[in-house]
């Protein structure tokens, strides 16, 4: 059986980064489906990029952070 990334226990650590991106994705799958203001050119730019940099950059952080943990947990 293939293990694992990261522990069981890391993960756990990490369900307070890994919630709020679901909850970005809940938001975003809608507006980028549905478009329902219409809005076109930079507005609607700038409205999928409110939603795209704060989903890669806690994407970011929370892989930089299970690192952390693991190599401080030492496994």
């Amino acid at each position: 059986m293939a293990q694992s990334v990261f522990s069981k226990e890391t993960v756990l650590n990490l369900m307070v980064n890994i919630i709020p991106l679901g909850i970005i994705v809940c938001f975003a799958v809608p507006f980028i489906a549905f478009n329902a203001w219409g809005n076109g050119g930079l507005i609607g730019m700038l409205n999928i990029a409110l939603l795209v940099i704060p989903f890669l950059g806690l994407a970011a952080l929370t892989y930089i952070a299970a690192r952390k943990i693991e190599v401080a947990s030492g496994t």
